[in-house]
């Protein structure tokens, strides 16, 4: 509950004559009035862009953003690939496998760039302002935006696809929000206004009320469309790109709206430049892989380091027909590690969950596996300011004692350094017979004592640890860690599933260990609530290892807090300690550069930005050197 206002406090009183209820009121009076005099004296900021660090990089009047090609020719089709099978154009639904980039269509009142890691830009709106304890903010909308049926965007259709979200969103996002907006008011048609409530986080506001995407409110009455349920189409938005056709499972094309209302948006300049933009859809890894060489899509993401190493040895490579390019990726690397699930009883006990983080072998598995392509992940921000180092600085301290003082977390996180994953051997699978020993030490104190047959027990239950997985190609990298956990006397097991029945296990929480991947950004804020906060445990997305603890509960609300670059960077290094000092996790790998490939008909900036890949952006397609591939038969 909130404090009581001074005016609230003053009226609670109670009064015993006409005298004191007169001098009450006369002092409401005088707090409203000295209320109305700060409103009036607190000056309100007119702007086209909103950082909470700093000054934006773009001026209002800028012509377009620094990394494009202006002159970037339009048309041509660009093919991906996607794995597995689709049923939904929704990804905001719990229902249904969502088919790829079902959201390109989408766009907001406020957007990010590629070279700017802080600030928000007006995109449907023209200018925002606020006061400046933002207690509001209006958006000034644009008067020419369309949506793709051709009817215009109104402050209606903002208030109703912000509502949307707030009724019918995912609940793990609801149970965070709610309560943070205390009114929107529709001033006029192209005129909105959103009043923020006292415990709406300040750093967010801004980009809570414009970061939502903007659906038509009448599509969506027409034809009964829910946010919550699988959809058969993609919601009706005001974006470059339409659904052209699609057959379920095998492929979907989208196409550029030629009447796309932000053509010469100087945001959209250089941009959007193909004329489709093609999935093809494959049942598993190998052909898709196969249907690369073959030419049946033209660019590929390369996620599986033996490819990278060994497999493009083709003749459309060695012909100079496909291109095989690494561009640098300067954004938070993503945390991807197996989770443990928490909820079990058996994951429960941190000494179990550091036995078996111990088994596996990352320095062996970079170097026979992965080519030496990987880095070890070491904190939940990884390559980045935000990762917590060595010893805790002083602003740390203070901010983790209180915990300690609580009995939350352990004195040792004062003084030791940030855990980081045990070290192996990388010329033999195996742990380090240290590891090795110190795994087995953990499990004996822990009560898992080996039996005659080799299999851990405790109460007479076999200690299994089984491995949820959908991707044939992880099974060369699961298997040397099953290998080496069955040889610590762990059940450990594979279970490969369909795509489907994989997404609802891990939604379910049918799973003992699966893999996940923690992606942060560089301004955290109150979306970590989703990732690891206990009132998102019971059912989320993204807190998959059902993580209950105080210690971060408590310390979630001094990074949302922060209001200087210095103070989020020392809370967010306090965070992440924690976080690594659980061990929910067995980290896994990542990389600062995209390892892609794609057939020489496909140009894009020099000067690539360093916060997104952006092929399907910012890159253009070259109508000669398509007709030059075709002629060589490298294409049909």
């Amino acid at each position: 509950m909130q404090p009581a206002t001074p005016r609230a406090r003053a009226l609670a009183r109670p009064a015993t004559s006409p005298i004191e209820v007169f001098r009450h009121l006369a002092a409401a009076g005088l707090v409203l009035v000295l209320s109305a005099i700060a409103a009036v004296a607190q000056s309100t900021i007119v702007t086209h862009a909103y950082s909470n660090f700093g000054a934006a990089k773009y001026p209002a009047d800028f012509a377009h953003l620094d990394y494009v090609n202006p002159d970037a020719p339009k048309g041509g089709e660009i093919a991906i690939s996607a794995f597995g099978t689709f049923d939904s154009f929704n990804q905001y639904a719990r229902d249904g496998v969502t088919a790829a980039l079902n959201t390109i269509g989408g766009e907001s009142l406020l957007v990010g760039t590629a070279d700017d890691a802080y600030a928000s830009y007006c995109f449907l709106c023209t200018t925002m302002e606020y006061p400046e304890d933002l207690g509001w903010v209006i958006f000034n909308l644009r008067d020419d935006v369309t949506f793709a049926d051709g009817t215009p965007m109104t402050a209606e259709d903002v208030e109703f696809s912000f509502n949307l979200f707030q009724t019918q969103g995912i609940a793990e996002y609801r149970a965070i929000v709610e309560g943070f907006i205390e009114g929107i008011e529709i001033i006029d048609p192209h005129k909105i206004k959103f009043t923020f409530t006292e415990q709406a986080p300040l750093r967010e506001r801004i980009g809570f009320a414009g970061g939502t995407p903007v659906f038509s409110k009448a599509w969506f009455e027409a034809t009964g469309t829910r946010l919550d349920e699988a959809s058969d189409a993609p919601f009706m938005a005001t974006g470059p790109y339409v659904l052209d056709s699609y057959e379920t499972n095998a492929w979907i094309k989208y196409r550029y709206n030629p009447d796309y209302w932000g053509a010469d948006h100087p945001m959209n300049i250089g941009r959007n430049n193909f004329e489709t933009i093609r999935v093809e859809y494959f049942a598993d890894p190998t052909a898709q892989f196969e249907g690369f060489k073959a030419g049946e899509y033209t660019f590929r993401i390369e996620n599986f380091s033996k490819n990278w190493a060994t497999a493009y040895n083709f003749p459309g490579v060695d012909n100079g027909w496909v291109v095989k390019e690494e561009v640098p990726d300067r954004t938070v690397g993503t945390a991807q590690s197996f989770v443990f699930n928490l909820d079990r009883e058996t994951w429960q006990d941190k000494r179990v969950r550091d036995a078996l983080g111990m088994m596996f072998n990352f320095e062996w598995s970079n170097k026979s596996l992965f080519f030496g392509l990987y880095t070890r992940v070491d904190s939940f921000w990884p390559g980045s300011e935000l990762a917590a180092s060595g010893t805790p600085a002083e602003g740390e301290i203070a901010l983790l004692k209180p915990l300690v003082d609580d009995g939350l977390l352990d004195a040792s996180i004062l003084t030791d350094p940030a855990v980081v994953p045990p070290v192996n051997d990388e010329d033999e699978n195996r742990p380090t017979r240290k590891n090795y020993r110190a795994a087995a030490a953990l499990l004996d104190e822990a009560g898992w004592e080996v039996g005659d047959d080799g299999i851990r027990r405790k109460d007479g239950q076999t200690l299994d640890a089984v491995f949820l997985s959908y991707d044939p190609n992880f099974d060369r990298i699961l298997n040397p860690i099953i290998e080496n956990m069955k040889a610590l006397g762990v059940n450990a097991i594979l279970d490969r599933v369909d795509t489907a029945q994989y997404i609802e296990r891990r939604r379910a929480g049918d799973f003992d260990i699966v893999s996940h991947s923690f992606s942060m950004g560089f301004e955290p804020g109150i979306g970590l609530e989703q990732w690891f906060a206990s009132k998102t445990a019971d059912d989320s997305s993204r807190n998959l290892m059902r993580l209950r603890n105080e210690a971060v509960d408590r310390l979630i609300p001094r990074i949302v807090e922060a209001k200087t670059l210095d103070q989020l960077e020392t809370a967010v290094h306090a965070f992440d300690r924690v976080l690594r000092s659980i061990g929910f996790t067995i980290p896994q790998w990542y990389k600062d550069k995209h390892t892609v490939a794609y057939y020489d008909m496909f140009e894009h900036p020099e000067n690539m930005p360093p916060y997104d890949l952006g092929y399907l952006d910012f890159w253009w397609y070259n109508a000669d050197k398509h007709q030059a591939l075709k002629d060589a038969g490298a294409l049909r």
